[in-house]
């Protein structure tokens, strides 16, 4: 199995989390720590791109969970994209589309904090 790495960027004022590799209960808590860090330090404009995940467990999705409540509260929001057809699969069988916006490219994610 390969290691799980997260890669943290600024665009235009919006945090940038770049996954690679694999999610799951043994590294979920890296990401957990990530994005709380960012959102209790002020940063509520958050993309997750997930080109290079190649897997992620019910543990990854649960942290996505845990945030989106928070960071809308305090009038931010997580955006998700670039997801391998694989990835989706587990994101969309759960109704993750229902509650978050998933582009297919990063400069959707983007547009979508602009409209």
């Amino acid at each position: 199995m390969s290691n799980f790495t997260i890669e943290i960027r600024e665009d235009r004022s919006i945090k940038v989390l770049d996954l690679a590799g694999y999610l799951d209960a043994h590294n979920s808590n890296e990401l957990e720590e990530k994005l709380s860090e960012l959102i209790h330090s002020g940063h509520l404009k958050i993309v997750v791109n997930f080109k290079n995940l190649n897997y992620i467990a019910s543990a990854g999705l649960g942290v996505f969970m845990a945030y989106i409540e928070d960071v809308r509260e305090k009038e931010g929001d997580i955006k998700l994209c670039e997801m391998s057809d694989k990835v989706y699969t587990v994101f969309d069988l759960l109704g993750f589309p229902v509650l978050y916006d998933i582009t297919r490219t990063e400069s959707e994610a983007f547009e979508k904090f602009n409209a």
